[in-house]
């Protein structure tokens, strides 16, 4: 294929599709409205201390990731159109969350037509995703150490009642305070026995006789209350551990404060000089490549189609005589 000679039969379309390719372009980057960006600094460092959810190794990714999918959450959007006016359908496609090296700090953009409201989205949906991850943590603990303060008073309740039907309380501590006299009355008939005061040993006896007539009644029934103790016990130890966990809770919900930890900037939007330099370039080689292509294809279909033979002169026939 003589290329030269295709180029120049093709010139128009080698030159025309570039061109136009560009032109479309040019007119699609000067007619399409001006965008405005702002981006929200986000530094909570006490978030990924020892005990939160986003401790350890993996804390600071794991934070980064969880914020981001808050940010475009059904709640965190109907909160933030509600606080800005903006349509929530304009604002998950405007969000771009990236972490700032491999720390817990980030950054949250956001991208719309109106300048006046991207500072107010960018700074509601950094506030709003904040409160959704942590804030809700707070309420889940609360939760926790309101079941484990019904279990504590049902616990103590089961205790009244038995002590209430058997007409004895804290059996535990009256049977070890029994045993303890018991043994102290044991003392007191080998003194007496010792010292010939048959009266007083008479009188340590019957003491002790009375005093296992009253550990036979009491024994019988310690394991049952001991059970219902026991019950209260961990139900206790429950309370305290949701307790601690409701205080870890609103501890990162302080920490957590949008107004200590977000710090937004200003509002930017891309020169149009820059965009032409970035979009009209690459465009144009698209276009001169799809016009190399479809001239090549146009060559190739403007082949003729089978064998091509040279014509042969007729040879007349010799003269007869």
């Amino acid at each position: 294929m003589d290329y030269l000679r295709v180029a120049r039969k093709r010139l128009g379309l080698l030159v025309g599709l570039p061109v136009l390719a560009a032109l479309i372009a040019v007119l699609v980057v000067l007619l399409t409205p001006a965008r405005y960006a702002v981006t929200t600094y986000v530094a909570a460092p006490a978030l990924q201390s020892s005990g939160t959810q986003f401790s350890g190794s993996q804390g600071a990714n794991q934070f980064v990731a969880a914020f981001a999918a808050a940010t475009t959450s059904p709640k965190v959007i109907d909160q933030v159109a509600a606080d800005t006016g903006v349509g929530r359908d304009d604002l998950p496609d405007g969000v771009e969350v990236k972490q700032v090296g491999a720390s817990s700090q980030l950054t949250l953009t956001w991208t719309g037509d109106e300048r006046d409201k991207a500072a107010p989205v960018a700074r509601a949906m950094a506030g709003r995703a904040l409160t959704f991850l942590f804030a809700s943590q707070v309420d889940a603990a609360t939760e926790q150490v309101a079941v484990a303060e019904k279990d504590v008073t049902a616990a103590a309740a089961k205790i009244t009642g038995w002590e209430t039907q058997n007409k004895v309380t804290q059996p535990d501590k009256q049977f070890q305070a029994i045993l303890n006299q018991q043994g102290d009355l044991r003392q007191q008939e080998l003194s007496m026995a010792a010292a010939g005061n048959s009266r007083g040993e008479e009188a340590a006896k019957d003491a002790l006789a009375d005093g296992q007539k009253r550990l036979d009644v009491l024994g019988p029934k310690l394991a049952g209350y001991e059970a219902l103790l026991a019950q209260r016990d961990a139900a206790s130890s429950a309370l305290a551990e949701a307790t601690k966990g409701l205080q870890a809770a609103r501890a990162q919900v302080g920490a957590a404060n949008p107004e200590q930890v977000t710090s937004v900037g200003e509002v930017t939007s891309p020169s149009k000089l820059s965009e032409l330099a970035r979009i009209v370039p690459p465009v144009t080689g698209a276009g001169l490549l799809v016009a190399i292509l479809l001239v090549v294809l146009l060559e190739i279909l403007g082949r003729p189609r089978g064998p091509v033979y040279p014509e042969v002169p007729a040879q007349r026939e010799p003269a007869r005589v």
